[in-house]
């Protein structure tokens, strides 16, 4: 088993680099998890993960599948090097990010669009409610907070080795969609329609924007119908994520 002892070693400058760095994980279409959840989640596609990394004070569980796989132990510095959480676990993994091509993305019929969100924990928590409802594929737009940050993978607790997650024009993705028929619903607050009240279809796009703006103008323009949570309550509106995830239920159940 390789083992790492350096903080200076090459390979551990590249993991602290995609950590930090959204440009690298972009660039090399890689990032890296933490800690034994997500691990176990990610090993399970072994095809997207290239590196598990267990620091001395750690072991993997004997239940793991990980033949095949890479696994260099790091020490303790290495491990507060690379650790993002307060009490880490002291595991780690340098991953893939999953690339889906555009004959694969043509069967997506049932969508989650994001425009502009730009909290990372209401990224993963509207990936892991995707993930839940059965989503085919979530769609980041321009201005979304980075599909592979380390919050929004912890937030998202390793829906993102579940389901798609890709960064998209949603101009495109929308006159896409409405091109093969599938009804793309926007949320906002003026000229909308209860989401309790509507017609279901088998097949859907939900678009949500952002967390002050909500969705923007032109891109509201060219939905079939925008929908609304009714506020009961004196609430004057719902976190992004939490709304999403009624919505996404209400049109998918």
């Amino acid at each position: 088993m390789k083992r790492i002892e350096s903080p200076q070693n090459s390979l551990v400058k590249h993991w602290k680099k995609l950590l930090s760095v959204r440009k690298e994980r972009d660039k090399t279409g890689e990032f890296l998890i933490e800690g034994y959840h997500l691990i176990e989640e990610a090993i399970k596609q072994k095809e997207n993960v290239l590196t598990v990394m267990i620091s001395d004070t750690s072991e993997i569980p004997t239940s793991w599948d990980v033949d095949n796989l890479e696994i260099v132990e790091i020490n303790d510095v290495i491990k507060k090097e690379l650790a993002e959480t307060e009490h880490t676990q002291g595991i780690f993994a340098h991953c893939k990010q999953q690339a889906v091509d555009e004959q694969e993305q043509a069967k997506w019929n049932r969508l989650l669009l994001i425009d502009a969100v730009q909290d990372p924990g209401n990224i993963g928590t509207m990936i892991r409610t995707a993930d839940a409802v059965g989503i085919d594929a979530v769609i980041l737009g321009k201005g979304s907070a980075d599909a592979y940050n380390s919050k929004t993978l912890r937030s998202a607790q390793g829906s993102h080795f579940h389901i798609p997650v890709i960064k998209g024009d949603l101009h495109e993705w929308v006159d896409g969609l409405k091109n093969r028929q599938v009804p793309v619903f926007g949320t906002a607050f003026e000229n909308s329609t209860p989401f309790n009240e509507l017609t279901k279809s088998n097949d859907f796009a939900l678009i949500v924007g952002n967390e002050g703006s909500g969705i923007n103008a032109e891109l509201l323009q060219k939905t079939d119908q925008n929908i609304i949570v009714p506020l009961i309550g004196q609430a004057e509106s719902l976190n992004v994520a939490v709304a999403t995830g009624i919505l996404l239920y209400g049109l998918a159940l």
